[in-house]
């Protein structure tokens, strides 16, 4: 009888504990993730991946294979910091900074077959780099005057 009632307790008991543990959630999944993605865990990051997620992320381990192991432990050091998740239906929109970025940058997650996976893409690639305005990328790469020109008009000027 004893075992009968250990058994039942522990049918009951286990599936509540195993569900109050669920890390399928945006805010855990995109920590996880984020936090592979930070440290050039890719397999970690993949699990979590949708399909086309996965083979930009395969691209980047290939891409990042020749990263030093003191790279990498520097990679490892990096902390991320969820701030904000809003859900809608099947798709959420986590909000976080990390500290080597303190520029608050948004993941993109959605639901399938019951699983919240991440949705990356090169767009969201090139948004995570340092972001400048249009007007100053142009000042510094191109000069505001042309030396060559200023001399034409100048002679045309002149005539």
């Amino acid at each position: 009888m004893k075992n009968n009632l250990r058994l039942l307790l522990f049918v009951v008991i286990v599936p509540f504990a195993l569900m109050s543990c669920n890390k399928n959630n945006p805010k855990d999944v995109a920590h996880t993730w984020l936090t592979g993605f930070n440290q050039m865990d890719f397999e970690q990051a993949m699990k979590l991946s949708t399909n086309d997620t996965k083979n930009l992320l395969s691209t980047l381990e290939e891409l990042t294979a020749g990263v030093s192991d003191s790279g990498r432990a520097e990679l490892k050091k990096i902390k991320v910091s969820i701030k904000d998740v809003k859900e809608d239906g099947d798709k959420a929109m986590v909000t976080y900074t990390s500290s080597d970025n303190p520029n608050e940058q948004v993941l993109s997650l959605v639901k399938q077959n019951d699983k919240w996976l991440v949705q990356f893409t090169k767009t969201d690639l090139v948004g995570t780099l340092p972001q400048t305005t249009e007007g100053e990328e142009m000042s510094e790469e191109v000069p505001t005057t042309d030396s060559a020109a200023t001399t034409a008009d100048t002679t045309q000027t002149a005539k």
